[in-house]
Parts: C-alpha cells; sequence; structure tokens
C-alpha cells in the first residue's frame, strides 16, 4: 500500500477522534514528535524532583515533609509512566536518558531555577504545576493511546500538587510579616518563568501547527499561556498578593487579562543550557544514574535468575 494512502487513512482516523495504538501504522514524523515530546516531559518529570528534593530535609513541619516527600515520590512515577509510554514507539529508555545526558533532550526550563526559600516550594506548587496542568489535561485527549491513558492520572496526581501549593502560600500570607514578604518574593520569582513554561509565542513555534493538526496538542502555546494567566490573576487576589507586572490588567472586551511582554532572551538563554541551575540539574541527573547502574544491574540478574528458574521448572 502506498505510504501516501497510509497517510491519508492515519490522518482520517485522527479526524475522526480514533486513537493511534503502538501497533498502527505512523508516519515517521509523528513517531519522532511524539518520542521527541514524551521523551521530553519524562525527563521534566524527573529532573523537577531537584528543586523540591531540596527541601525536604528542611521542611517546617512533620506534615509538610511528609507531603513534600509523597510530591516527589508522585514526580518519580509520573516519569516511569511517560518513559513506559515513550519506550512503545520503539525508543529504548536506555536512549533517552542518554539524549538527556548528552543535552540533545531538553526537559521543561523553569527546572533551572532555583529554590531559596520554602515559599518556592508553594509557589513552584501553585504557579508551575498550574501550569503543567493547563498543559497536560488536553494531553488526556490526544491522539497517541499510550500518552493519553498516561496522562490521566499524572492529571489527577498534578491536581492535588497544585492545590498543596496554593495553601503552602495561602498559610504564608496569613503569616507574619516576613512570612507575607517571603510568599511575595517568590511569587515575584517564579511568576515569568512560569508563564515561560507554555514554549515560544506560536509565530516562533515549530512544532505547534503539525502537532494540533496530528491532535497531539488541543491548543496553541498562547491560547494555553492566556488561560493560565486569566486563573492566576484572580487566585492570587485570594492570597492577598500581587502579580508582578504592572501591565496586567483585565481586558473586557477581550475577556481576559493583558499582560507585559516576555523576556524571551532569557527564555532561549535558559533553554540552550545558560540559566541558573542547567549545569547543576544535569549533573545530579548523571551522577545519580552512575550511582544506581549496580541497583539496575541487580534487578536485571535477579530477573534472569527468576525467568531461568522459571524455564527450568517448565522442561
Amino acid at each position: 500500500m502506498a505510504e501516501e494512502h497510509l497517510e491519508r487513512i492515519f490522518q482520517d482516523k485522527i479526524d475522526e477522534e480514533i486513537r493511534i495504538e503502538p501497533k498502527d501504522w505512523m508516519p515517521d514524523a509523528y513517531r519522532k514528535t511524539l518520542i521527541r515530546q514524551m521523551s521530553q516531559h519524562a525527563h521534566s518529570e524527573i529532573v523537577g524532583m531537584l528543586p523540591e528534593g531540596n527541601w525536604i530535609t528542611r521542611a517546617p513541619s512533620l506534615r509538610r515533609k511528609a507531603t513534600l516527600i509523597a510530591k516527589v515520590q508522585d514526580e518519580a512515577g509520573h516519569g516511569l509512566y511517560l518513559y513506559s509510554a515513550a519506550e512503545t514507539l520503539g525508543i529504548t529508555r536506555e536512549e533517552m536518558i542518554a539524549q538527556l545526558h548528552s543535552g540533545k533532550a531538553k526537559y521543561s526550563s523553569i527546572f533551572n531555577y532555583p529554590t531559596l526559600t520554602w515559599a518556592d516550594i508553594g509557589a513552584i506548587g501553585w504557579l508551575v504545576d498550574g501550569a503543567a496542568i493547563m498543559n497536560q489535561v488536553p494531553l488526556c485527549r490526544a491522539s497517541y493511546g499510550p500518552y493519553a491513558r498516561a496522562m490521566i492520572r499524572i492529571c489527577k496526581e498534578e491536581s492535588f500538587h497544585q492545590r498543596q501549593g496554593f495553601e503552602i502560600l495561602l498559610t504564608l500570607s496569613r503569616g507574619s510579616e516576613a512570612q507575607k514578604r517571603m510568599c511575595q518574593d517568590a511569587i515575584n520569582r517564579w511568576w515569568w518563568p512560569a508563564v515561560m513554561m507554555f514554549g515560544p509565542s506560536d509565530e516562533s513555534s515549530p512544532h505547534t501547527a503539525q502537532s494540533m493538526q496530528w491532535r497531539i496538542k488541543r491548543f496553541t502555546n498562547d491560547e494555553l499561556r492566556q488561560k493560565f494567566i486569566d486563573v492566576c490573576a484572580e487566585q492570587c487576589t485570594i492570597l492577598g498578593m500581587t502579580i508582578p507586572d504592572a501591565e496586567l490588567k483585565w481586558n473586557p472586551e477581550k475577556n481576559h487579562y493583558d499582560f507585559g511582554p516576555i523576556n524571551w532572551e532569557e527564555f532561549w538563554n535558559v533553554v540552550n543550557g545558560h540559566g541558573p541551575c542547567n549545569k547543576e540539574r544535569l549533573d545530579a541527573r548523571i551522577k545519580a544514574d552512575a550511582e544506581g547502574a549496580w541497583v539496575r544491574q541487580a534487578a536485571f540478574e535477579y530477573a534472569n535468575k527468576k525467568k531461568e528458574k522459571e524455564q527450568r521448572k517448565v522442561a
């Protein structure tokens, strides 16, 4: 069957909202796009453990420590779901990890910023996980079945993380003057990096149009960014804090908030490896991979011995 005919059948299935499964025929470009996006998503979940893990031993109470440990554990699970889903496309986990360590594969730029105070953990939950939810809920309807199914559980857990972060900031906003200042400072530092999480503007995004046609994505970067800003602008009033954007103002004609210009120079600088913590994050992942090699080898050997034992029983 000619490839042109197969591509037409493929696109017809997508247009009819029929999920693409691993054994279905798919264009190479679709497969490559999914591998790039899903591996980047998985890497982001794993690297995202680092800035929050930094505060586990310094959490202000046993309750806060327990919930933060649970959250970091959730992020590890999300990474594993996504690596497993990406493997259905024919790439191995080892290849994906090697691409991350070499710098060929990217992860979310937001995780290249430092967590300086406890309030940063709240800001990450409210803003970073909030932006992630805005991005990821539409992925529950992505055209590729394994990706969409993995996202259902991930989004449920991310929703809890977002509420947890907001509750941390709410507690600080009702505390002492020092706690209020800490809360505002964290919002000031994390707001614009969170706004940048949606990626480059639509006119500068090389992948959006094709991903929309294939229904991997359902909304453009700028559409999702606007929804995020609209929601956060209202939520911030509950905290009694201020969004660090002098141009943020409700526009009744658009029925959306207007907002100030994004510093795209900073965005691309961080994406290209020159952010505050890029080297630190990558070094930490490479070190963890090397130190965990014996665990993976032991698990591999155990699995082989178990398999051989079962085969001898059958024989």
